[in-house]
């Protein structure tokens, strides 16, 4: 026997009519006659009490006989089945797993902080009984396990600026991680009859040594590229000017003075600051 069996024992509401018939019916004729074979009644109606299981919505029951499996109950309600049954409750719910922040290193070798979110619910009541120790502690174990293998298969970020860019990263590629991770913990979880209904990563972030080193560096390439968009724009203004000037015969202007006027907008274009006027009342050569 290697997979899930399911049975339906006997209705529980008619044996527990007979079984308390047996007991307060033994004990009752037992009093009446002054007759002690009655108690084998009683004694019958005792055990009897042993058999009934109760399955709640969403729930299940895994049923043994010394030792053997004999089958899963798994449509809610009261029945009654062989006393000496060993009855093991596995639930059926979708369950939440919130993993513990662990400290990887990511594709690049940088540490990372990382945790996941997992849902996750029992499909194979055999294999989460039998083939797996704690099927609960199996489904945290393997999940650490698949999110220091994801983290270490893709950079935190794209580092495009030392010839490390990336098109799927940890930041920026929620939906293609989040679907690798699943994938991952679901091939994992699967040979103890797990479900994986969603797997999302919950934290994200630089250890604590380099947290600093890299806000700054995130930093300084947000001001690069910011640079870079305001020097594109200021030689396409600068470019203008010229052409305007020429078009309409406003000033005549050799080589050397376009290179100072160039140069004069370029600074006032690009700088930080906002520029100070200075009032030429002389010549343009003096």
């Amino acid at each position: 026997m290697d997979a899930e069996k399911i049975i339906k024992p006997t209705n529980g509401y008619l044996m527990l009519l007979v079984t308390f018939v047996l007991f307060f019916g033994g004990i009752a004729t037992t009093i009446q006659q002054e007759n002690p074979i009655y108690l084998i009644a009683v004694l019958f109606g005792l055990i009897g009490f042993f058999g009934f299981i109760l399955v709640n919505p969403n729930t299940s029951k895994v049923v043994l006989l010394f030792g053997k499996y004999v089958g899963t109950v798994k449509d809610n309600g009261l029945y009654w089945a062989n006393p000496f049954y060993r009855k093991k409750a596995i639930s059926l719910r979708a369950s939440n797993f919130d993993s513990e922040r662990l400290k990887v290193n990511d594709k690049l070798g940088n540490p990372i902080m990382i945790s996941t979110i997992l849902v996750w619910r029992v499909t194979n009541t055999f294999k989460a009984a039998f083939d797996v120790d704690n099927y609960e502690n199996f489904v945290r174990v393997q999940t650490d396990a698949a999110v220091r293998k994801l983290a270490s298969m893709y950079p935190y970020d794209n580092f495009a600026d030392e010839g490390h860019a990336e098109d799927i990263t940890l930041r920026s590629s929620v939906n293609e991680v989040s679907e690798a991770l699943e994938k991952e913990i679901d091939e994992r979880l699967s040979i103890a009859g797990i479900e994986v209904l969603e797997a999302r990563i919950g934290y994200l972030a630089y250890a604590q040594e380099i947290a600093n080193a890299m806000l700054k560096r995130q930093q300084a390439t947000a001001i690069v590229a910011a640079r870079h968009k305001i020097v594109e724009g200021a030689v396409s203004m600068v470019e203008m000017a010229l052409e305007e000037l020429s078009k309409k015969n406003i000033v005549d202007l050799d080589d050397e003075r376009k290179a100072a006027m160039v140069s004069n907008l370029m600074v006032i274009l690009c700088g930080d600051k906002e520029a100070s006027p200075v009032l030429n009342t002389g010549t343009l050569n003096h």
